[in-house]
This record gives structure tokens, C-alpha cells and sequence, in this order.
């Protein structure tokens, strides 16, 4: 069991270390977090031993789970690597490209590995689809949340966009082109609501909307491909398929078929891949330790969570002009 220590106890750090503790792949050793009084009003109520410094937390692990707000990852990771231990650190990876890549050329440097919280990526029903995702031309995607101030210290981009694009550069194998965007700052002092038009040069279209003064929550992303329409909803852990193949010559009763203008018929069908139900944050977790162990390349590497982070500034760049 890898010996792993969590920087920061809030709202997510607090699920990180009930995850850890649950695991059969870490021994969860400790946390730090720099509101001691706060650390120590969990570590009272939790059982989790509480570290006084940065230091002496990463001294005594094997890895390092850095789950405090963004601004913070570079200079987290930064020490940690230095002290020749593994990361994993939550999304987005850090507040510019620049610390990004110094992230990525200190784990070569000091032969760790390193792996980005894009949780999104461990959705049961977007596994389940993944594989029928070949080569989508048109994606939809819409991630709406109601207010909540956490997460209002950056643009809705880095806070909620950043799940989709990292979902659909997974998918779309093919480099950006062009980007168009607007965004709308309505109770932050950076955009609430955003609206974005990814274009990549094998012709892929990617239109994401998120916004986070919604009256509901929604996670959904739509993608079309010749033949199929893959839906995918994040929040209900659902997904559909809609397929199109030539119509038999003699259909049956309930077959449904579409005869286009030039006379060509299709039969679409309907299909609902089995979700297995997951706790994704936990899979994502341990996901890192099997790729420590067996020496292999994480699921979400420091590489992809960069681009992601790319696009996304490509994205708030676009609002200022």
C-alpha cells in the first residue's frame, strides 16, 4: 500500500480523505491544511492525523494529493516533487500553462509520476460510451450549477468548462484550430456564464456552454458522428445511443425507418449501455496508485490536463477581446 498525505481539508479534501481511508491501495497517513484550527476541528471529529507543517506531511509519504484552491498547486506540487514524491493534484492543474509545464519538467526531472483530477473522465456513463465514440464531428455539451461562492476565485471556465473540454480533447483526436467564445460576468468579478465554439482541423465542432447562476444543475454532453448520436449525462449517470444502419429489405413491425431524398433508408435503433455504478473520485485515486505500481502512464496525465488548460485560456482570451 502506497503511503499517501492530503494538502488541504475543505469541501473536497474532506471527500478525498474519507475516500483514502476507505482504500485498499493507500495507507492514508495524514493531512495538512493551512487553517490549523480548522484541521484540527477535523481531525477531532475524523480520526485523521493532522500534520503542523507541509514539510513534515511530505516526509512521511510515499504520494501527495493536493486538494487546495487552485492558486496554490504549483507551489504544492513544486515542493513535493522536489522531495522526490509522486502528485496527484485536483483540476484545473494549476492557475497558468507556464506552471503547468515546470509541473510536467520537475516530475521528469525527479522520475515521479503525476496525475490531474479530471474526475469526469471516471463518470460511469461516459466510460461506457467512450469506446463508441470514434470519431465525433459535432459535440454538445452543457454544465449548468447553481450559485455556490466556492469556486468563484476563477472564471467558470477553469471551474466548470474545464470538465468538458478535457472530456473532449479525450475523444476528438485531432489538434484546435480556432476558438470563439463570449462569456458574461453577472455576480463574479470573472464570467458566470460562458459560451465557446472549439474548431479542430480534422473538422470537428465543439460548442460548450456553462454557467454557474443556473436555477438547476445539468451535466450533459451530445455526440455526433456518421450513423450514431451518443448522449451522455454526467449528473444522472445515464447515456443513450441512437444508431443508424441500412434498413433490412423487409422491415419488421416495429422497426422505425427513415428514407432520406435520395432514397437511401436507414434503420435507426436505440441502445443503453450497461453503467456500472462507480464512485468516480475514488477510481481516479486508485487509478494513480496502479499507475505507480506497474510503472504505467496515469489516465489523466499532467500533458492532457495542460492542453485542457490551454484551451480553457484560449477560451477567456476570447472574452477579452
Amino acid at each position: 500500500m502506497l503511503k499517501i498525505g492530503v494538502l488541504g481539508a475543505g469541501h473536497l479534501g474532506k471527500i478525498h480523505l474519507r475516500l483514502l481511508q476507505q482504500s485498499e491501495k493507500y495507507e492514508l497517513v495524514g493531512f495538512y491544511d493551512e487553517n490549523l484550527e480548522n484541521g484540527a476541528k477535523i481531525a477531532t471529529e475524523f480520526g485523521y492525523k493532522q500534520f503542523e507543517t507541509i514539510a513534515k506531511l511530505i516526509h512521511a509519504v510515499d504520494v501527495i494529493d493536493i486538494v487546495t484552491p487552485t492558486l496554490s498547486h504549483y507551489k504544492c506540487a513544486k515542493v513535493s516533487i522536489k522531495s522526490g514524491k509522486h502528485v496527484f493534484i485536483e483540476k484545473p492543474i494549476s492557475t497558468t500553462v507556464e506552471e503547468a509545464e515546470e509541473i510536467i519538467a520537475l516530475t521528469k526531472e525527479y522520475n515521479v509520476k503525476g496525475q490531474v483530477g479530471h474526475v469526469e473522465r471516471f463518470n460511469p456513463a461516459f466510460i461506457a460510451t467512450k469506446n463508441m465514440i470514434e470519431n465525433p464531428m459535432f459535440i454538445e455539451t452543457h454544465r449548468l450549477a447553481e450559485f455556490n461562492p466556492r469556486g468563484t476565485d476563477v472564471p467558470v471556465v477553469l471551474d466548470l468548462m474545464i470538465h468538458d473540454i478535457d472530456a473532449i480533447l479525450s475523444v476528438v483526436k485531432s489538434k484546435v484550430k480556432n476558438i470563439n467564445a463570449s462569456g458574461v460576468s453577472v455576480i463574479s468579478e470573472t464570467p458566470d456564464i460562458a459560451n465557446a465554439r472549439i474548431e479542430f482541423e480534422n473538422g470537428c465542432v465543439a460548442n460548450l456552454t456553462a454557467s454557474r447562476i443556473s436555477m438547476k444543475n445539468m451535466r450533459k454532453s451530445r455526440f455526433f458522428q456518421k450513423d450514431a448520436y451518443i448522449s451522455v449525462d454526467f449528473l444522472e449517470k445515464k447515456c443513450e445511443v441512437v444508431k443508424m444502419k441500412d434498413a433490412p429489405e423487409v422491415p419488421g413491425d416495429f422497426d422505425i425507418i427513415l428514407q432520406n431524398a435520395e432514397g437511401v433508408k436507414k434503420q435507426i435503433y436505440f441502445s443503453n449501455p450497461d453503467v456500472e455504478q462507480n464512485n468516480a473520485i475514488l477510481d481516479e485515486l486508485e487509478s494513480f496508485a496502479d499507475a505507480i505500481n506497474n510503472n504505467t502512464t496515469p489516465v489523466v496525465t499532467l500533458e492532457q490536463a495542460t492542453e485542457a488548460l490551454k484551451v480553457a485560456y484560449q477560451i477567456i482570451d476570447c472574452f477579452k477581446k
